[in-house]
């Protein structure tokens, strides 16, 4: 496909990871170690060194069900085919109109991972990972789109294998769980991977929240909860550690955290920055919000308030998501609630937020 050929993509989708994926991939002496799916009595789940509770994954394939059959546990032979198969992935997009997606792991299984603390665990499972997202999106890599984990067992493991992962076909970019280093503060060493981001022009993601342990099964009673609790501190990181300052060409996705609540936090830092910031000596060379509309861009899945707000937020950071095959998702039906709102939005605005801004984050339709 060609830049012009795409309408509606997708910032932020995930694959189904099949049951085989660790086991078959990782080297024999951590076999019996890999995540592995086992049958429960409510279904299918699972079982991941260091996790207590099974990972059940119903809710992850739930999109185009009855609200009434949607629930936490599933068997895997009845999860949708595209999930794992990427010529069925590519008539699910025909089904729902959407032209590409940009794929991220099931969360919780990768969490698990990314918390391991075990560097040749982590990076035997990183390494799987990536080396099977970029056979499924080989398949059709002008319309699969992965994203490639990111170790955080070392800055040196984690260049090297974000190098080695953008060589192959349809892999547009990087996935953040903790910084390469190995935890939730920004370090001096890290500047390696940051450098080698921008120099290969290769965008890096932070999904929901950078991880600060292991994950649980799906238990809550609340029906649902906002996710944009973590970002606003890694936003602050990036800013005022100097790596925005570092590296300007540095372009970093905050995805599925929404965006209505940008507007807000722009004016706040920038007020506190001139309120207190220099105060304490700490200079930078422009607001803080001016680094928010220069290197960090937002997916939302469904967010009226943004859209009608999206001069306040900048129409060119902001790109739509389905979630699919995840429980938010209007699959097959997106088109009817994108129709709805941005009844009234002109069409250069609604083109950036539906793929324009897409095309130029990851370069699709462009070689690298």
């Amino acid at each position: 496909m060609t830049t012009h050929d795409y309408r509606l993509i997708s910032a932020d989708s995930h694959v189904l990871e099949p049951p085989d994926l660790y086991t078959s991939r990782v080297p024999a002496k951590l076999r019996d170690r890999a995540p592995k799916m086992e049958r429960f009595a409510e279904g299918d789940a699972w079982v991941i060194e260091g996790v207590e509770d099974p990972i059940n994954f119903g809710l992850n394939a739930s999109a185009g069900m009855d609200p009434s059959a949607m629930k936490p546990w599933i068997k895997w032979e009845d999860v949708r085919e595209g999930g794992h198969n990427p010529a069925g992935r590519v008539a699910e997009q025909d089904s729902d109109f959407v032209d590409a997606e940009v794929l991220y792991p099931t969360p919780r299984l990768s969490w698990a991972i990314a918390a391991n603390d075990d560097a040749e665990y982590q990076l035997a499972m990183v390494r799987a990972y990536n080396d099977w997202l970029a056979e499924y999106c080989g398949h059709a890599p002008s319309r699969l789109c992965g994203l490639a984990m990111i170790p955080n067992c070392g800055v040196g493991e984690a260049v090297a294998e974000l190098e080695r992962a953008i060589a192959n076909p349809g892999i547009v970019g990087g996935l953040l769980s903790r910084y390469p280093h190995g935890d939730l503060d920004i370090e001096p060493e890290d500047d390696a991977l940051w450098e080698f981001a921008v120099d290969a022009n290769v965008p890096l993601s932070i999904h929901v929240a950078l991880v600060a342990g292991m994950p649980s099964s799906h238990k809550t009673k609340l029906p649902g909860d906002v996710r944009f609790y973590d970002v606003p501190q890694r936003i602050l990181q990036l800013i005022f550690s100097g790596v925005l300052d570092r590296f300007p060409e540095l372009k970093v996705v905050l995805a599925e955290v929404d965006c209505g609540w940008i507007p807000y936090f722009k004016e706040q830092i920038d007020d506190r920055y001139h309120r207190l910031g220099r105060g304490s000596g700490l200079k930078l060379t422009m607001p803080p919000s001016e680094y928010m509309d220069r290197n960090l861009f937002y997916t939302y899945i469904t967010d009226h308030f943004a859209v009608r707000n999206r001069a306040d937020i900048g129409v060119d950071r902001m790109m739509w998501s389905s979630d699919y095959p995840h429980v938010g998702a209007d699959w097959p039906n997106s088109w009817r609630t994108i129709n709805a709102d941005f009844s009234g939005v002109d069409e250069d605005e609604r083109d950036l937020i539906l793929a324009g801004n897409a095309r130029h984050v990851y370069g699709l339709g462009e070689s690298r």
